[in-house]
């Protein structure tokens, strides 16, 4: 915008003070007549008035001369008739300037060119001022770049072709945002816009709330006004602002003001912000078109801004964002000389960031720079997505680890008490055994534990049993396995009865008499057995038993 129309935005404008100069009786510009006009600065006409010669330069250069006729001295128009004038005759010829050498703008008082000159000589100091202390900061040209896990940013700020100052102010405190454009004139818009960074950057939310950040800005809002009561600033100094805040895919925006936000998405610019302006209420009603809303007149008039009512409030949203957007803040003097179009055409061709603002500062100072110029560019680096995924990648693998360890913990369980009730006869030492467990080892661990040992030789039963004992024969329980293993023995033992009435009777055959009474059958199976044949040896080698049963 031009400084005629900034006028709407401002509340005057107060000039600096002049640093001192060399005390020396010189005419006010005011004073200098024009031509024809009497001089009040004159000599009496009637005595004869001292005038330089035609090669004089301004009086400024040549030190101060004591004229009788005059009050003080004051440098000749250079319309004014030559006169008589008679130089002291102690300044010499080379201390007269050139009289055709151009006239600065600041020549419009006399210089001690020997203070000067000592100061040129002096490397220590070639200014007649104090120097900037490190409190103050230079606004006429910032610039801010850097980078995050998730985003990359660059910011630019720039005083314009027009502006003697700037009153733009940002912020770029990843993944916080910000730009304020200052309203109020010389030393009241700068100080508006600074108020509300601050501000904005001690309240911002810690996540991607709209409503926090909106309230942000509302506290900017609340501080700018009580530092214009306090004498901070100047009473009716104001800012714009715009925020946004970055967390993953969410972008959350708060906006008061003509200063805009743009998102760059696919290739595609799309303004998210809308300006509280005046002209924006006519493009709204169809009025005036969006371009002719740039070259409006009244184009600088907003509606709602930071400083002028204690009730202002901020318009605040939240988008979806995804990795390869590009988020653009700017002040309307970026956007107010560069139209959408050429935006959307430097922010795809700029490959990063940083060259992304400075292309967009460059155009709009190129279109004329009629205001101050701020830019920040945020590129979404990471949304995130992909470590979530391999978040949860990550948690679905732990889970199911962990779940299979429970599920292999839990069947070991289930499995040890299965076998700890298991029940089986086996063999030990050539003899019938009970054993609790399985028949079996697991990397070298034998999964069986001896119950009880009995008298029952292996050898006195059949040999299907024998080979089926010492592979295991499982039994429901202990008792069962008792049950078994007495099962054995009743079969041994009718089967050795069975043997000594087969003897008896053989032994009857063969002496043709009954056994005498009182003859036992052990004698009787002595008689019909040679001493070394067991009971066992003679079971039939057909006689089998099936889980304790012959």
């Amino acid at each position: 915008m031009t400084p005629e129309q900034d006028d709407l935005r401002t509340t005057g404008y107060e000039p600096q003070a002049q640093h001192a100069r060399p005390a020396a009786p010189v005419a006010p510009a005011s004073a200098i007549p024009a031509s024809g006009a009497p001089d009040p600065w004159a000599p009496d006409y009637d005595k004869p008035a001292p005038m330089p010669p035609a090669h004089t330069a301004p009086a400024h250069a040549a030190p101060p001369i004591s004229v009788e006729a005059a009050p003080a001295p004051a440098p000749a128009p250079a319309h004014a008739a030559p006169g008589s004038f008679e130089p002291e005759p102690e300044i010499s010829i080379q201390s007269i300037p050139d009289p055709t050498a151009p006239v600065s703008p600041e020549d419009t008082a006399e210089i001690d060119l020997q203070a000067v000159e000592a100061k040129l000589n002096d490397p220590g100091s070639t200014m007649d001022f104090e120097p900037i202390t490190d409190d103050l900061i230079d606004t006429d040209a910032t610039f801010d770049a850097g980078t995050s896990s998730m985003l990359m940013w660059g910011a630019r700020s720039d005083v314009g072709c027009v502006r003697s100052h700037n009153e733009d102010s940002y912020l770029a405190a990843s993944p916080l945002f910000c730009v304020c454009d200052g309203m109020g004139g010389h030393a009241a818009g700068e100080v508006a816009s600074a108020i509300a960074v601050e501000t904005i950057a001690k309240t911002g939310p810690k996540s991607a709330d709209a409503a926090q950040l909106a309230a942000s800005i509302e506290a900017a809002n609340a501080a700018i006004i009580e530092a214009a009561v306090n004498g901070v600033g100047r009473p009716g100094m104001g800012c714009t602002a715009t925020a946004a805040y970055i967390e993953g895919t969410t972008l959350a925006i708060a906006h008061v003001g003509d200063s805009r936000a743009y998102l760059l998405h696919e290739g595609t610019l799309i303004r998210v912000t809308r300006d509280h302006s005046y002209v924006e209420e006519l493009v709204d009603a169809g009025e005036i078109t969006a371009d002719e809303a740039r070259t409006h007149p009244n184009r600088s008039v907003i509606t709602r801004a930071l400083g002028s009512d204690p009730a202002m409030y901020a318009d605040h949203f939240t988008l979806n964002v995804e990795e390869g957007d590009r988020l653009i803040l700017c002040s309307d003097g970026m956007s107010g000389m560069v139209p959408d179009g050429e935006i959307e055409r430097i922010a795809q061709q700029s490959s990063t960031a940083q060259i992304c603002t400075d292309n967009l500062v460059d155009a709009a100072l190129a279109a004329g720079g009629g205001d101050n110029v701020t830019v920040v560019v945020v590129d979404i680096t990471d949304d995130g997505r992909v470590r979530e995924v391999a978040r949860k990648h990550r948690r679905t693998l732990f889970f199911a680890i962990v779940g299979l360890l429970i599920a292999l913990i839990v069947a070991s369980v289930a499995s040890f008490i299965s076998i700890r009730k298991s029940v089986y006869l086996g063999v030990k030492d050539d003899a019938v055994a009970i054993y609790t467990g399985i028949p079996d080892s697991l990397l070298g661990l034998k999964l069986n534990w001896l119950e009880d040992e009995t008298s029952i030789q292996l050898k006195h039963l059949p040999e299907d049993t024998q080979n089926r004992l010492r592979e295991g024969i499982p039994q429901k329980n202990l008792k069962d396995a008792q049950d078994a293993v007495e099962n054995y023995r009743a079969q041994i033992d009718e089967t050795q009865t069975k043997l000594i009435e087969d003897a008896r009777a053989i032994q009857q055959d063969r002496t043709g008499s009954t056994e005498a009474p009182g003859t036992s059958p052990a004698d009787a199976l002595a008689g019909g057995t040679s001493p070394s044949e067991s009971p066992a040896d003679a079971i039939s080698p057909s006689t089998t038993t099936e889980g304790g049963a012959a």
